[in-house]
């Protein structure tokens, strides 16, 4: 029995390394500008196969992430007829945007511990280490940015949005708003067998403002005494431009 145990362990890793992911991008850059409103991002790919096609079938997940940066959450509470901020957690890191779309129920697709390996759900995918002592439920304040940010649509799951044809072809939009934050937008595509990730593959969306958006951002960065010089005279003449017009109406 062992004698025939040991070339089958041998054959198993080449099986799972015989199925890996060829990926298309429609861009892999989106230009935020003055007029941004939003962008879809389309991917697809097919699966490369040295074997072929076995039991189980294989699921695809797929990951859309932006950049991670610490939020800080505060909770309030009414105080003699006041709503004022009484606790505070610090988030250390979440994406700025984050999708994930699966070819089938995201826990059919990946099991729990896959997940917690590979952190592709929506609150593996944030990190929140600790709170302040005085924080019995810190959870809460990691479940509050997730349903902000979800009611905006910058977070998303996409459960059974990725079309898997023959087990080959696959494909799957995700839209982003138009509140993007720049940086590169890591996409990840794991091919998963009964729950377990037997390929992954990753590559990156550039996100940057062209225009005056990016103008307009380095001089706010760069020159903040002359960015806000030019914020207030810009809103001094149109409120002087507003009560002309304002006149001439009235005077007509």
């Amino acid at each position: 029995m062992l004698r025939w145990l040991a070339p089958l362990l041998l054959i198993l890793p080449i099986m799972a390394s015989g199925e890996e992911v060829v990926l298309g991008l429609s861009r892999d850059t989106v230009s935020i500008t003055t007029s941004f409103d939003g962008s879809e991002i389309l991917i697809f790919g097919a699966v490369k196969r040295e074997i072929p096609i076995i039991d189980p079938p294989l699921e695809v997940v797929i990951t859309l992430a932006g950049p991670s940066e610490p939020v800080v959450v505060r909770r309030k509470a009414r105080r003699l007829g006041i709503w004022v901020n009484t606790d505070a957690v610090e988030v250390d890191a979440a994406p700025s945007f984050y999708a994930v779309a699966t070819s089938a129920p995201f826990d059919q697709a990946l099991r729990d511990i896959e997940d917690l390996r590979h952190k592709v759900s929506i609150n593996r995918a944030i990190r929140s280490v600790g709170a302040p002592s005085n924080i019995t439920d810190s959870e809460s304040f990691t479940e509050a940015v997730i349903r902000i940010r979800s009611d905006s649509g910058l977070y998303q799951t996409l459960e059974n949005k990725v079309s898997f044809d023959q087990q080959t072809l696959f494909r799957t939009s995700i839209a982003m708003p138009a509140d993007l934050s720049e940086g590169d937008y890591v996409t990840r595509i794991l091919l998963t067998r009964s729950g377990e990730v037997v390929s992954e593959y990753e590559t990156t969306i550039d996100v940057r403002k062209v225009g005056l958006e990016r103008w307009l951002y380095n001089l706010s960065r760069h020159q903040p005494v002359l960015y806000g010089l030019m914020s207030l005279a810009i809103a001094i003449a149109a409120g002087w431009g507003a009560s002309a017009a304002f006149r001439m109406l009235r005077n007509s």
